[in-house]
């Protein structure tokens, strides 16, 4: 397990038991922590495709990877108004599980978010690029939280076809 200073990042190799893991095998594991504000949205984006090199996920993937945290990260930050926001990146060999949690309240903007260097871009897609980008995704709503998981197929590198 590595702890690294900045944004409270824990990396983790410990076995995660489950009807998909067969019996002595592990699902590499990491874990983001971070204030959610702006600034947490291209930290999530740094430590998605850390972890994807990590695992030797190709690039295509990877980069998915980053969009897919991203989006439900900047959805956290927007509309939560939680004082935290966590990511969970679990890679089986075959696929990557994205969970990200909030602890606030799904809350409504006035506007969409404008500034100099958007302009033209659309907004409110954030959910149809990871429905587009992911086997599934799911959202848990609560009073206490919001938690969104979604399943990425990962691509073989050319070395593994």
């Amino acid at each position: 397990m590595a702890i690294i200073d900045g944004p409270h990042l824990v990396v983790t190799d410990r076995p995660r038991q489950g009807p998909a893991v067969r019996p002595g095998r592990t699902r590499p594991r990491a874990l983001l922590i971070t204030k959610a504000v702006a600034a947490a949205v291209p930290e999530a984006r740094r430590f998605a495709r850390c972890a994807a090199l990590r695992w030797a996920i190709p690039d295509e993937s990877s980069d998915t990877l980053s969009l897919i945290v991203s989006e439900l990260v900047t959805n956290a930050v927007l509309h939560s108004g939680s004082a935290d926001v966590t990511t969970l990146l679990v890679f089986d060999g075959v696929a990557v599980t994205v969970e990200v949690t909030d602890f606030g309240r799904w809350l409504v903007r006035d506007a969409n978010r404008r500034m100099a260097e958007d302009g033209g871009a659309a907004f409110g897609r954030g959910l149809d690029l990871v429905r587009a980008c992911t086997n599934w995704f799911t959202i848990h709503p609560s009073p206490e939280r919001t938690r969104v998981v979604a399943h990425l197929p990962v691509e073989k590198s050319g070395a593994d076809q």
